[in-house]
């Protein structure tokens, strides 16, 4: 058997279907572990692959082989996976150093003194093997903070992965990675990816993707580790876990950790970075309310509320381009449609994360193709327009949450020559989420202002 035709196991958890060999040319491999998918009886159901042990997320399948077959429910999206199926896992092969010419860093870019402090803490974190959280506000710099300890970390023979839950973040991060290290090979993977699994120093994932590694990675970096469906997904943190070699890193990056993980913090349960300021030391715009009474029943009749009428209107007329962003599909494909009637003249689209279009469609707005984008909240993370204001319709909603609502905020002022905007939140009521988001960015604020960290 030829050597390539083994490579796709080694660091990795497979099915003899993924691997395109039978499973009996597999089991003749040195080394090669077996496990059975789901094992045991029910009762004490266990699936190796999402290590899910919810007897109700069983299903009991009778097959030809055997008939108290079950296949697991929680890992489905990946596969089905019954007890008659069979995991393999082959050792990953022993690093190879690159050469300087490939982790040579091209990025001249200068890290400010907290992003360097936060830079040395990450590299600290991969020389010591210890796991370390950077709590960064929107716009800190926190890939480029990366940079550093990527390189000496590659350069060392270590196998890295950046992973994130968004695919819209794995892919911004993935052009920034390649324009840093040119000469370095980085794969890309995600459901949406053309590219397969190849043994390689930097890989760009989704964190779903981890489920498929076994002891590969010698440093996970989990960026926008609050965000769905990471931060509440057992099965992907078990993943993320299983993924990394004996002794392995977790590098944690947030601007808005959740509850949970900002507990651990302040409890020094996990070694933090708190970084509060931007780059280009100027504050975080802060968010300010504008009550538009019932705006749904104002829709319904195919009408703007007055005051986001106006609002648009002026944007329009001064030029200034804006994100808008709504809590739900039918009510953004409704607004969508009164605003091509009202504002005729304007060049406007909506997207959401049901839209085939929704890449090309953000690629105009960066090209300047569009005055606004009217968004769900798929835009709230991972993606960045210069010189933009941003306005949220129905803020009292429950999708936008405390993270939501900083995230979304976090659109504006990102580049040094366009540090400032306005962040409006429209609404029919004040809630204890909105009331938190903008408490949060003004703790931030303060405490920059308070590390010498503003030039305002």
């Amino acid at each position: 058997m030829e050597e390539h035709s083994t490579d796709a196991l080694r660091g990795r958890l497979l099915t003899a279907e993924e691997v395109e060999l039978a499973p009996e040319q597999i089991e003749g491999l040195e080394g090669v572990q077996c496990l059975e998918a789901v094992s045991g009886q029910y009762g004490q159901l266990s699936c190796q692959r999402c290590h899910n042990q919810d007897q109700a997320a069983f299903y009991r399948n009778p097959c030809f082989q055997r008939e108290d077959c079950y296949y697991c429910l929680s890992c489905l999206q990946f596969g089905k996976l019954s007890s008659c199926d069979r995991l393999y896992h082959l050792p990953r092969k022993p690093a190879v150093k690159p050469s300087e010419a490939e982790v040579c860093l091209a990025w001249q870019g200068q890290l400010s003194n907290q992003q360097a402090e936060g830079a040395q803490k990450i590299r600290q974190s991969f020389e010591e093997g210890k796991d370390c959280f950077i709590w960064a506000v929107t716009g800190a710099g926190k890939t480029e903070m990366l940079f550093p300890a990527l390189q000496v970390a590659m350069a060392d023979g270590k196998r890295l992965a950046l992973a994130s839950p968004r695919l819209d973040v794995c892919n911004e991060l993935y052009p920034r990675l390649q324009a840093a290290f040119p000469q370095l090979d980085i794969a890309l993977l995600h459901g949406q990816s053309d590219q397969s699994f190849r043994d390689c120093p930097l890989t760009i994932c989704s964190t779903h993707q981890l489920i498929r590694f076994q002891a590969y990675f010698d440093g996970i970096i989990i960026d926008e580790v609050d965000a769905f469906p990471f931060v509440d997904d057992q099965t992907l943190h078990f993943a993320a876990e299983r993924a990394l070699v004996e002794g392995g890193v977790r590098i944690f990056l947030s601007a808005t950790p959740s509850r949970r993980q900002e507990a651990a913090i302040k409890k020094q349960e996990v070694a933090a970075f708190i970084l509060p300021a931007r780059y280009h030391r100027k504050a975080l715009p802060v968010p300010h309310y504008v009550w538009v009474g019932n705006w749904r029943q104002s829709l319904s009749q195919a009408k703007l509320p007055r005051r986001l009428d106006h609002w648009i209107g002026s944007k329009l007329e001064a030029k200034r381009r804006f994100l808008l962003f709504l809590p739900h599909i039918p009510l953004m494909l409704a607004l969508e449609e009164v605003l091509h009637r009202v504002f005729d003249q304007a060049r406007l689209a909506s997207v959401s994360a049901k839209d085939p279009e929704r890449t090309a469609k953000v690629q105009v707005m960066r090209e300047e193709g569009y005055d606004f984008l009217l968004t769900t909240t798929i835009l709230e993370r991972g993606v960045t327009f210069p010189n933009i204001d941003v306005a949220v319709l129905g803020t009292e909603d429950r999708t936008f949450t405390q993270q939501a609502l900083v995230q979304i905020s976090g659109r504006v002022g990102r580049k040094a020559d366009a540090a400032t905007g306005e962040v409006v939140f429209f609404h029919q009521g004040k809630t204890r989420a909105s009331q938190a988001a903008i408490r949060q960015i003004k703790d931030m604020n303060r405490l920059a202002h308070e590390r010498g960290l503003l030039d305002d």
